[in-house]
């Protein structure tokens, strides 16, 4: 009954960390580009009271054997790539990948960070920066003062009209082997990991990167049904520990209250 008690109180634990990832989850359904998570669980340790295959005597062995196990934990909190829908915004500096990959900015410290909300503007000297005022990197460049037109391309090809006359350069992105192992940094932005791997910078459109959209931005992936669905399944995980624990409280409560004749 012991047992009960803590194993029950680990499985409240692993669906009370659930929740928190579900609330996650749907506090940034309106997020540019946010990947959902995914909680992945495990059984914890089993105390063995008889192996399986022990000797009963007279050449016998137990088919089965005797192992009660201590409840669950949280192993992981993957983040799932799939692609966003894409909305229409119709600004000239609102950039979506549809596909694999992401935009590389130089954090304040000199780092780089990755993300894939394109929802960039234009800085005082004309950097292209995101929302934070980090500077993009992968080939980039300064729009000229008196810019009138800009046009970028599938395959990243960027085109500037304007008083400086045309102007022309090529963006490129960036593409992790393990993209699930990069680390949440916030604010839309992955930083690399040892798990995730280096970095492969290449160009849109080529060698499996995705290509870019212009006045398109993609949407968070999180599906709010599903998200609704998966709160009720914690929610009620959650209720039936509790009547375990309750349980296992009623009967150590029967245990305690013995009398001899």
């Amino acid at each position: 009954m012991i047992r009960a008690l803590y194993s029950s109180a680990a499985g409240m634990q692993s669906q009370q960390v659930n929740l928190d990832v579900i609330a996650n989850n749907l506090a940034n359904v309106n997020t540019t580009a946010f990947k959902k998570n995914k909680p992945e669980f495990q059984d914890l340790l089993y105390q063995t009271n008889r192996a399986a295959g022990a000797e009963q005597g007279g050449g016998n062995q137990s088919p089965v054997g005797v192992q009660i196990g201590h409840g669950s934990r949280l192993v992981a909190t993957s983040k799932i790539f799939t692609p966003g829908e894409l909305t229409q915004t119709g600004e000239r500096l609102d950039v979506a990948i549809q596909g694999d990959g992401f935009f590389e900015v130089q954090m304040p410290d000199g780092t780089r960070a990755y993300s894939r909300d394109g929802g960039f503007k234009t800085a005082s000297d004309g950097r292209i920066v995101t929302n934070d005022g980090l500077p993009l990197q992968g080939g980039f460049q300064p729009i000229a003062p008196g810019t009138t037109q800009i046009t970028i391309a599938p395959t990243g090809e960027v085109t500037t009209v304007g008083s400086a006359g045309r102007q022309t350069f090529r963006i490129q992105l960036v593409r992790f082997a393990n993209p699930a192992g990069l680390e949440s940094a916030g604010r839309n932005l992955y930083r690399e990991s040892k798990s995730s791997g280096a970095p492969e910078l290449g160009n849109p459109g080529e060698n499996g990167l995705g290509e870019l959209q212009q006045g398109y931005l993609e949407l968070s992936n999180v599906k709010v049904v599903e998200e609704m669905v998966n709160l009720i399944v914690a929610q009620r995980a959650y209720e039936v520990n509790t009547k375990a624990v309750q349980a296992a409280d009623e009967m150590m409560q029967q245990a305690n209250n013995l009398r001899r004749g």
